[in-house]
């Protein structure tokens, strides 16, 4: 089985590649399409030329590693996309090969998390627009995909993890809910910057408390987000 895990930043993606990493049974791979998307965009992301060094940056090239075979040969293989990386462009017939799943959190939480961390996020930075896009993609060609919340997950991440191990057809294991401190062999190279919290973790971190506030001149990307956040909020596990 191959997992297609769509997120945005700052939304429990890493913690949860780390958690199907150790799983022991599943390959996973961290944001393959970062280096296309910068290469194709221009942007200037922290630790920009190390990510174009390490990755390929031309999308079919990625698309020809996440659909050939599955590193060290095991059954299944997670992958943990970014929303914001699709853009115009980019090959996505390879997603009707797999099972698309959206990570989503509220808007509110990730602009706080994305702000500490690289001053004044943009409606692109942050993927909503981008999520919803995709999910509408997805639904025409599988019917309705799955969706979680990040924030269901932390308030309590064993029966989250078993709905979404049953709505993906793939069987839990109690491994998903541990994993060793320090990170994970396959973080990318961007990891140093954004992965502190979760390098330090060895699980799912507490339930969320309060949404956080939002500067004002950020509240018009919070306004803009979300719609597309409470639509799929509305059909998530």
């Amino acid at each position: 089985m191959r997992i297609a895990m769509w997120s945005g930043p700052r939304n429990l993606s890493t913690a949860m590649m780390y958690s199907f990493g150790a799983r022991g049974d599943c390959a996973v791979v961290d944001e393959p399409f970062y280096a296309a998307y910068l290469a194709e965009t221009g942007l200037d992301h922290p630790m920009r030329d190390r990510i174009l060094a390490a990755q390929p940056t031309d999308a079919a090239q990625v698309v020809e590693r996440i659909t050939g075979p599955i590193p060290a040969g095991h059954p299944h293989f997670y992958q943990k996309h970014m929303t914001q990386h699709m853009l115009p462009g980019v090959p996505r017939d390879w997603m009707r090969m797999v099972s698309n799943v959206f990570l989503i959190r509220h808007p509110a939480r990730v602009i706080a998390s994305y702000a500490a961390k690289r001053e004044n996020p943009t409606l692109t930075d942050i993927g909503f627009v981008q999520q919803a896009e995709l999910f509408d993609e997805v639904m025409r060609w599988q019917g309705s995909p799955v969706v979680i919340d990040s924030t269901d997950i932390r308030a309590d991440p064993e029966k989250m993890l078993k709905r979404l191990c049953h709505a993906i057809g793939l069987p839990f294991t109690p491994k998903m809910l541990k994993w060793p401190r320090g990170g994970h062999p396959e973080d990318g190279v961007w990891a140093e910057h954004w992965y502190g919290a979760v390098w330090n973790s060895t699980g799912f971190a507490a339930a969320e408390g309060p949404l956080p506030p939002v500067p004002g001149h950020l509240q018009p990307v919070l306004d803009t987000a979300l719609p597309h956040y409470r639509r799929l909020k509305a059909v998530a596990l």
